[in-house]
């Protein structure tokens, strides 16, 4: 056999010249997305653990959605608004990853390393005290919001503008503000400070 023999004739693909040859590089795209990947992989981690899912699956979910990104680009699909992307896809596969075990698990370790579990190493016993009462009214009333204004909450809180939340969660502008605004006015009221 030659040389010739492994040609492959793009004619036979209907595939133009042109059009077979990707944008960038693998490697261009490998370094793009490991630079995505350590700039918000522990955001992406925490907001899918704030779904409800255990860490284990939480970092099952937080790799698809890096190599989904690493798909999309390597496939020349639109860059803009990349962090949002994220959070949508990581979301959106939460969500999945969610129903699955809810559907397959009767029995679910739901505890998530929150600040009221760990030790606090403040001096004053008095202060430790009320501050972990703070914390579990505000986390009780957190949690009594509705599911789309907890995870508005959440994404905000990872320093995702008003745009890009709407973008991952499929909102308009005017909903996430209104969510965020809903939800800051009840936090305010149950924290009464």
């Amino acid at each position: 056999m030659s040389d010739s023999d492994f040609l492959i004739d793009l004619s036979l693909l209907h595939v133009r010249p042109a059009e077979a040859a990707l944008p960038e590089s693998r490697a261009e795209v490998e370094n793009e997305v490991v630079g995505l990947f350590d700039q918000y992989r522990n955001r992406i981690l925490r907001y899918v653990l704030s779904m409800g899912l255990c860490a284990h699956d939480a970092e099952d979910v937080s790799q698809e959605v890096f190599l989904s990104l690493f798909r999309h680009l390597r496939l020349g699909r639109p860059r803009q608004n990349l962090p949002g992307w994220i959070f949508r896809v990581a979301h959106n596969l939460a969500l999945k990853q969610r129903q699955f075990v809810q559907k397959h698990q009767t029995h679910r370790d739901t505890a998530l390393d929150l600040p009221e579990n760990r030790a606090d190493s403040s001096g004053d016993p008095e202060e430790q005290l009320a501050d972990r009462e703070r914390r579990k009214r505000l986390l009780a009333a957190m949690r009594a919001l509705p599911e789309r204004d907890q995870w508005c909450l959440y994404m905000r809180a990872e320093g995702l503008s008003y745009r890009e939340i709407a973008n991952a969660l499929g909102m308009s502008l005017g909903a996430v503000a209104n969510s965020l605004v809903r939800s800051f006015e009840r936090l305010e009221r149950v924290d009464g400070r």
